[in-house]
């Protein structure tokens, strides 16, 4: 009995600094999608909704880099997420995925220039939880990774046009991913998952997020506009999916052979593996 409550213990223990670490993790996310609220509370506003959450996206950007949450190299990461995320946010809307209602000088095709901004916070928490959690990668194929990956961008812009392909490409991701395993460090203990069902959990997650950002107005899907809808659960599957574009962009450099540790780590060994 001793033995098994002293495993609760160390359970509970090890999930709430898992917890913990996440929250860090997604610190740039979770200011954004608090500056959305509060953009919604505000009763009146000095210039237009959209304009305003793109001065304090970039804001928020350079506050993050000067506080460290991140590097120099990764602000130019999540400055490439930014990039792609707009690029695929202007055909989306083009097609009528989804669209952002609200005026705005500082838009493009429809979509206000703070829209990179929420793959942007995706890249962010991707390039923090490499640092805070001490990640590394074993049996990671990076080149057939980020072929799928490109593969499955490219076709959640064409299948509007072109034959869908995304479960093929789903299938083929899962295959390349196979043997891929992700290590990262809580406290004292290092433990690993798959890569595969690494992407699914931070797809759901992200779809949480997407559901909170919808209703508190960041964009709307056709089904929305009168009135707020829960985002359709496919999505979890959409984001699964993409987020393997992002873990290229951020991870592959840093993708590294899984050194012989043991599972129990020194205090002294966790600090040095994981840099604040």
């Amino acid at each position: 009995m001793h033995k098994i409550a002293h495993g609760s213990a160390v359970l509970v223990r090890q999930l709430a600094h898992f917890g913990w670490l996440q929250a860090r993790c997604c610190a740039f996310a979770v200011a954004l999608l608090g500056g959305m609220a509060a953009s919604t509370l505000l009763p009146t506003l000095p210039v237009a909704r959209y304009d305003l959450l793109l001065a304090y996206g970039v804001l928020l950007t350079g506050v993050g880099f000067l506080v460290g949450w991140e590097s120099r190299r990764e602000v130019a990461v999540v400055a490439v997420c930014h990039l792609l995320g707009l690029a695929f946010e202007v055909v989306k809307v083009q097609v009528g995925s989804w669209s952002y209602p609200e005026p705005g000088l500082a838009k493009i095709a429809g979509v206000p220039l703070y829209g990179g901004f929420m793959y942007a916070a995706v890249g962010s928490y991707v390039c923090r939880s490499w640092r805070l959690l001490g990640l590394s990668v074993t049996g990671y194929r990076a080149h057939a990774t980020a072929l799928v990956a490109v593969g499955l961008y490219v076709n959640f812009l064409s299948h509007h046009w072109l034959p869908d392909l995304r479960w093929p490409l789903a299938g083929l991701l899962l295959a390349v991913t196979v043997g891929a395993w992700v290590h990262f460090t809580i406290g004292e203990h290092r433990h690993r998952m798959p890569l595969a069902l690494a992407f699914v959990l931070i797809g759901f997650f992200l779809w949480l997020a997407e559901n909170i950002a919808t209703y508190l107005g960041a964009w709307s899907y056709p089904y929305q506009l009168h009135g707020w809808e829960p985002v359709a659960l496919s999505k979890w599957a959409s984001w699964a999916l993409l987020i393997s574009v992002t873990f290229v962009i951020c991870g592959t450099r840093r993708a590294e052979r899984e050194p012989a540790v043991p599972r129990r780590l020194s205090p002294s060994q966790v600090r040095g593996r994981l840099p604040s």
